[in-house]
C-alpha cells in the first residue's frame, strides 16, 4: 500500500498558484509559448527530416510491371492476415468463408458481455473468458502456422 500526500488547500502559497492556473501539470509550466513556439516546431521539423533522411538514404525500388493474367502460384497476405487466407483455403465453398471471417469480429462485439458475466477482475476467476480467449488465441496461432504450409498439410501442420 502507498500513502498520498494530499495537498493543504488552506496553504496561502498553494492557493496563489492555483488561481494563477499554474496547477494544470506537473512542471507548472504554461503550454504557451513554451510548448508551441518551441518544443512542438522541434518535433515537427525532426519528423519531417527523418522522413526525407529514409527517403534519400533508402529509396523504394520501382519493380517490373504487374501482370494481372499471370498470378503467382504461392500468393501470401502480411503475417498478420495468415488466419483468414487460411480460412478462405480450407473451406471449398468460398461464401462459407466469407461468412466465417465475418463471424470474427461479431465474435469480437461479444467479448464485453461475456466479461460482464462476472465481477471479478482476476482472469483466473473468470473462466468463460479466459477459455474463450485461449481458445481464440491457439486457434488463430493454429490457422496462421498453417497458412504457410501447402494446403495437403495445413490442417495437421504436417505432424500427422
Amino acid at each position: 500500500m502507498s500513502i498520498l500526500k494530499k495537498p493543504d488547500l488552506s496553504d496561502p502559497n498553494l492557493r496563489l498558484k492555483l488561481a494563477k492556473g499554474m496547477g494544470h501539470n506537473y512542471y507548472g509550466e504554461p503550454a504557451w509559448p513554451n510548448d508551441l513556439l518551441y518544443v512542438f516546431p522541434v518535433v515537427i521539423l525532426g519528423t519531417f527530416a527523418l522522413t526525407v533522411g529514409l527517403a534519400v538514404l533508402d529509396p523504394a525500388i520501382v519493380g517490373e510491371p504487374a501482370d494481372p493474367f499471370a498470378t503467382p502460384l504461392e500468393i501470401l497476405p502480411e503475417w498478420y492476415l495468415y488466419p483468414v487466407f487460411q480460412i478462405l483455403r480450407i473451406l471449398p465453398n468460398k461464401l462459407l468463408g466469407i461468412a466465417c471471417m465475418g463471424a470474427i469480429p461479431l465474435g469480437l462485439m461479444l467479448v464485453p458481455f461475456i466479461e460482464s458475466v462476472n465481477k471479478f477482475q482476476n482472469p483466473f476467476r473468470r473462466p468463460l473468458a479466459m477459455a474463450s480467449f485461449l481458445f481464440g488465441t491457439a486457434f488463430a496461432i493454429w490457422l496462421g502456422i498453417g497458412a504457410i504450409m501447402p494446403i495437403d498439410k495445413s490442417l495437421t501442420l504436417g505432424l500427422f
